[in-house]
């Protein structure tokens, strides 16, 4: 095994499968170095502290970061390459994910929902920022995504622009769903546009021993339930894989080991949706107000 460390950027890993993929990537020979964004940095930097891990093999780097604030985005996207240096990006990790029911205001003025903003926008906002790196890099884009994205409402992306709204009234289940869908979305448009990486969408499986599953109603007792290090080991799969397929659209990993074929999710692989969902940059800044 190589002795160099291999750079991993992330959202999404203070708990849950985010946490513990960073865990099972700590518990390696291969050498890491770890760059994460979280809200509360003091408890995730104890929390990893308290793995044992042994630093003087891996390390780990805890910046803050909200995904409900693209300005935090944007401070985060600053240190995260200051703090890179010279290395490259072997893999961005976009493992964060929430739940929301729609029924209050944006946040921070959005005309979208708290679950749109984490799910996808912001994520997607991240992307952009730091794309020139991950283009030098040839990273690795791993999207934590799931078997959700069957479930938009009227299986008709039309829906989303009214579930998707701040205030829509939509429940959970409808918005996960299709916040989702619209990370799939983008998966697929990063593939169109950052052509010098690997993209590769994941379903970690059903995994109810999460917060946010548990939100869900899910539980162990559901057929085909897995614990949270199974499902950690699902999503590592994307990592590693090497058995791409000759298809470009097929991207999706499912939490079985194998690549869903593109008519599962066909719905998603309209370029000109993809666009509509993926703005560029200089619009999210114009449309939320960043500029000036």
């Amino acid at each position: 095994m190589s002795s160099i460390a291999k750079t991993v950027l992330a959202t999404g890993t203070s708990s849950g499968l985010g946490f513990e993929v960073i865990k099972q990537l700590l518990q390696q020979p291969q050498p890491y170095n770890f760059i994460l964004g979280s809200r509360n940095v003091e408890k995730t930097e104890t929390d990893f502290k308290n793995l044992g891990y042994d630093s003087s093999k891996h390390s780990v780097h805890v910046l803050p970061l909200d995904l409900l604030d693209l300005r935090s985005v944007q401070l985060f996207s600053q240190k995260a390459l200051t703090q890179l240096g010279k290395n490259r990006v072997d893999y961005l990790f976009l493992a964060a994910g929430v739940l929301d029911n729609a029924k209050g205001p944006g946040p921070h003025g959005s005309k979208w929902c708290a679950g749109y903003m984490v799910n996808h926008l912001a994520q997607h906002y991240f992307v952009h920022l730091i794309r020139e790196t991950l283009a030098a890099s040839k990273s690795r884009v791993v999207f934590v995504s799931s078997g959700a994205i069957r479930s938009v409402r009227g299986q008709d992306p039309n829906t989303l622009d009214v579930d998707l709204k701040a205030n829509s009234g939509a429940g959970i289940g409808t918005v996960y769903s299709a916040s989702k869908f619209a990370q799939l979305l983008g998966a697929h448009y990063w593939r169109r546009n950052l052509p010098e990486c690997t993209v590769v969408a994941v379903s970690p499986g059903l995994i109810p021993d999460t917060k946010l599953a548990a939100d869900m109603g899910l539980s162990m007792n559901m057929a085909d339930a897995k614990t949270v290090p199974e499902g950690a080991e699902n999503l590592l799969r994307a990592f590693f894989a090497n058995n791409l397929p000759a298809d470009p659209e097929q991207l999706f990993l499912t939490s079985w080991g194998e690549w869903w074929p593109t008519d599962v999710y066909a719905t998603s692989l309209d370029t000109n949706l993809q666009n509509k969902w993926c703005l560029s940059r200089e619009e999210i800044e114009k449309t939320e107000c960043l500029t000036g």
